[in-house]
């Protein structure tokens, strides 16, 4: 600090020593060539003019006296004297002095105004986000330092409208021109994510935020946007994605490896079926009176059986299988109802008593059927294990499906169980809580990240009697 105040010092004294020589060189040619002190006056001014632009106040004041003095004393009458007989030479002095004063305070505004400006561009040039700014219609006025050297755009192509269609993805650009023209037809600000083209040809992406400024009528004047670098965290939300289902392809290993014995008695039924009718095929044929009626149906039997156990497996497969998120639209009573073949065995054995709500005419939804049903059945084995203990009532577990308000379709599993406490009822989908003796904690919430994902939402609450219901709503289908 003391460094630069010595610095400033010195500066000064220069520019004091420097302004002062050049009025003295000016006064002297002029007396020399005898000509008036208006003349002298006027490069005595531009002077005084320079120095406002490079310097401080304090040279320029001191200047502007140097000034006033040789004028006075070396072109006024009477010369080599700082005295004044004529009143007209004292008015033109006063002229002079306010001509300097106003010619200083003028420059130093600009110079201000230049300092405010560069300080601006240099704030706008270190941000971290591009910054850009555009007219009423979207015309390109600015862009800084940043947006420049990601693009590889020079100030001049910034400024073109064919920048934006240079820059962007083709798929993005779409949704830009869309989102551009409901922003200016409502004067509002919005913001997106699109990819962006950087100098080295890849694309990164950015978030966009367009923000209006208006007049006092509330007309847009101008659109100033910034775009933020989120590249890192979409790659850390795709990883975090693809982590959650790799979990979710685990956890559905798991729950099958609990059904696994339900699993062997639905498809063992098919088969033996097959087995028989093929035995019977036989017979009906093995005669000495053929009797292809019997053996015909026999046949149609065993075409029956092989169907079944075919779907049945293709359905197991789709359900260990590890796939990527595959939307499309569905059937959600279907859904559910594939499901519950496949836990037949397990509801039998524990002594449910299993009641379908199924909404007749129910709207399609968009979700992938495979993730769909790992939330139905973990929700369907957690049913069932909360009555285990329960003996003194009837087992039961009603599965319901309905038409919910926000363009839902909601879906209901509701037990008699034991119930849970408001403790557990708040934390059951925090991963790795668990109320089971040998649960891993992630059902539910692996369950929950499904439902999200699929712009719906899960919960539970307790039922007026005893047990609990599930309930997940899942987006309609709309073409």
């Amino acid at each position: 600090m003391k460094r630069n105040q010595i610095y400033g010092f010195w500066r000064s004294a220069a520019q004091c020593l420097l302004g002062s020589l050049g009025v003295a060189l000016i006064t002297f040619a002029c007396f020399r060539l005898h000509t008036g002190p208006i003349l002298a006056a006027l490069p005595e001014l531009i002077i005084i003019a320079l120095l406002s632009l490079s310097s401080t106040l304090v040279p320029t004041v001191f200047v502007s006296m140097v000034a006033v003095l040789c004028l006075d004393y070396f072109l006024m009458p009477p010369i080599f004297t700082f005295r004044l007989d004529n009143p007209s030479d004292f008015v033109a002095l006063i002229a002079f002095v306010a001509a300097a004063w106003v010619i200083t305070l003028l420059m130093s505004r600009r110079k201000r105004a230049e300092e405010s400006q560069e300080e601006l561009q240099q704030l706008i040039d270190a941000i971290p986000q591009q910054v850009s700014a555009f007219d009423a219609d979207w015309s390109p006025l600015f862009a800084n330092r940043r947006e420049l050297e990601y693009t590889g755009l020079s100030a001049q192509e910034a400024q073109s409208k064919d920048a934006i269609a240079k820059i962007f993805h083709p798929e993005d650009l779409k949704k830009l021109e869309v989102l551009r023209e409901r922003s200016l037809s409502a004067s509002a600000s919005f913001e997106m994510e699109a990819r962006i083209r950087g100098k080295d040809g890849q694309y990164r992406w950015f978030l966009i935020r367009d923000n209006p400024v208006r007049d006092d009528q509330g007309r847009v004047l101008r659109w100033y946007g910034t775009r933020t670098d989120i590249e890192d965290r979409k790659r850390s939300e795709e990883a975090l994605r693809q982590a959650q289902a790799d979990l979710a392809h685990v956890t559905r290993i798991t729950t099958m490896g609990e059904l696994a014995s339900s699993i062997a008695h639905e498809v063992n039924q098919p088969i033996s079926g097959v087995v028989l009718n093929a035995n019977t095929c036989l017979r009906w044929l093995d005669g000495d009176s053929p009797n292809l009626n019997e053996a015909r149906e026999a046949a149609r039997r065993i075409v029956r059986d092989g169907k079944r156990a075919s779907e049945m497996i293709n359905a197991i497969r789709a359900l260990v299988r590890k796939t990527v998120t595959a939307k499309g639209r569905l059937d959600m009573n279907e859904t559910v109802r594939e499901v519950l073949d496949l836990a037949q065995n397990e509801v039998l054995k524990n002594h449910v008593t299993l009641r379908t709500e199924f909404a007749d005419n129910l709207s399609p939804v968009l979700g992938d059927r495979v993730q769909l049903q790992q939330v139905v059945l973990n929700l369907i084995m957690n049913g069932i294990e909360a009555m285990s203990t329960v003996g003194e009532r009837r087992r039961e577990l009603i599965i319901r499906t309905q038409d919910d308000e926000a363009d839902q379709v909601r879906v209901t599993v509701q037990d008699t169980g034991i119930g849970l406490d408001p403790q557990s009822m708040e934390r059951i989908f925090d991963a790795f809580y668990t109320t089971k003796s040998g649960g891993m904690g992630m059902g539910l919430s692996i369950s929950r990240s499904i439902v999200d994902n699929h712009g719906g939402r899960l919960w539970a609450v307790p039922n007026d009697g005893p047990g609990t219901a599930f309930h997940f709503t899942v987006p309609k289908y709309h073409q």
